[in-house]
């Protein structure tokens, strides 16, 4: 897969639970609902999927069953990203054994390495198999920041091709372009999908994709044909549902409409917990502000 095949919507998706275990059945439906809503691909087993949740033999099982189940009809990124460097390349070479097409990094949580340590991990699973890798800054949730001097060297490794950019400022499109012009880039939130991708973007990796997948499809591939007013239209329609899908932490709410779809259960893995009933009802009204018949 070359860099430029980075483009368009990549379903962060959800891992659906029933009485605790992985429910295959409804995680097939979803995948059926993404490909049907067009999305380039799906990203398994990100934040959004749970990963910090899933052990290691789940979290290569929902990858590998993801795989199998697309069957080359949308491309799917492996979540492989850790603060664990030996785990990180295990993951992702499993990843790549059962299939996947590329692998989203992201920058070690928790325990803070320096730039060269975040040089030194990515480098390490980057050259771990042919692979393309998306890097992944999101400081927010991880509490530490990928520089830009670190990701201008790591763009110079030849797996290396894309960032999953959601720290919030978009700016940074502006400056990995100038630094580093070969690396696609990815926005990481919703809401600021279209600002990033007039600035040089080619697509987002989104959480509103799970429920609203050919709306967020449609605004992308009106963004990318330069039809900005389009792409703002369906932009401000949905933006309700952008802006309410995190009134919770993360899946947490997108799986609330996922269940009032059909498409799942709302089962999430402590420490997530099930959304407190006025929030239940913020998001529920946002889908429907959003033109969802739920």
């Amino acid at each position: 897969m070359s860099q430029a095949s980075f483009s368009g919507v990549y379903t962060a998706i959800l891992t659906p639970f029933r009485d605790g275990q992985v429910d295959w059945a409804a995680f097939e439906k979803m995948i059926e609902f993404q490909i049907a809503g067009g999305v380039s691909g799906i990203v398994a087993v990100g934040t959004t999927g749970e990963s910090p949740t899933l052990d290691m033999d789940e979290h290569s099982a929902v990858i590998r069953f993801a795989v199998q189940k697309a069957k080359g009809r949308c491309t799917v990124i492996a979540g492989t990203g850790g603060n664990s460097t030996k785990e990180a390349l295990e993951l992702t070479v499993q990843a790549y054994k059962d299939g996947a097409q590329g692998t989203l990094q992201v920058a070690p949580y928790y325990n803070k390495p320096t730039q060269e340590g975040m040089y030194l991990h990515f480098k390490a699973i980057a050259e771990a198999t042919p692979m393309p890798v998306i890097l992944y800054n999101v400081p927010g949730r991880s509490g530490i920041e990928i520089s830009l001097s670190t990701v201008t060297r790591l763009a110079q490794l030849p797996t290396i091709v894309a960032m999953k950019e959601a720290s919030g400022n978009v700016d940074k499109v502006s400056q990995y372009r100038a630094a580093c012009p070969q690396l696609t880039i990815l926005s990481g939130d919703d809401m600021l999908t279209l600002p990033m991708m007039c600035l040089g973007a080619t697509g987002v990796i989104s959480v509103i994709s799970n429920v609203m997948p050919r709306e967020t499809s449609d605004k992308v591939a009106a963004a990318l044909r330069g039809d900005y007013a389009a792409a703002a239209a369906i932009h401000h329609k949905i933006w309700p549902l952008m802006r309410d899908l995190f009134v919770e932490s993360n899946p947490i709410p997108a799986k609330t409409i996922a269940a009032a779809m059909g498409l799942c259960g709302e089962e999430v893995r402590l420490p997530l917990c099930s959304i407190s009933e006025p929030n239940r009802q913020v998001v529920l009204a946002a889908a429907r502000a959003a033109g969802m018949k739920i």
